[in-house]
């Protein structure tokens, strides 16, 4: 019996890692990335997560900085611009993270820094880098 539950339960979590949304939303994460690298940034971490919802999709370094960024991907700009989807309980996961993730490292929190990189995907596509974006 507890068996069949967990193996629904990983069917269920299966769907979700491999719908249409959550790969472009990786496929996103994959051209910020290189987006960000040719920009100068040096990516430290990918998909960095706390206990709980918690999560930054990019964690890097440009100069003394430590940049957490959000990756917003949208395949069309029907819906609005992607940056407008960071809602509050999203930017509170962010700063959430990153206090963990510079008191890890030791970086000071001045030092921390909240970027916003949208991505769509056009072709070719099209980013924007939102720096500072989120207010700690």
């Amino acid at each position: 019996m507890i068996g069949k539950i967990l193996d629904r339960l990983r069917d269920v979590r299966r769907r979700k890692l491999w719908s249409p949304t959550a790969a472009s939303g990786r496929r996103g994460e994959d051209l910020a990335h290189r987006f960000l690298q040719a920009e100068g940034f040096v990516i430290v971490a990918r998909n960095y997560r706390l206990a709980g919802a918690a999560e930054a999709d990019l964690i890097a370094r440009e100069g003394d900085a430590l940049v957490i960024v959000e990756v917003k991907t949208r395949e069309a700009a029907d819906f609005g611009p992607p940056e407008r989807a960071i809602d509050e309980e999203k930017r509170r996961h962010l700063i959430r993270v990153a206090r963990a993730f510079a008191r890890r490292t030791g970086t000071p929190w001045e030092r921390v820094r909240f970027d916003v990189v949208a991505v769509l995907l056009s072709d070719p596509p099209e980013f924007q880098l939102f720096r500072d974006a989120i207010k700690a």
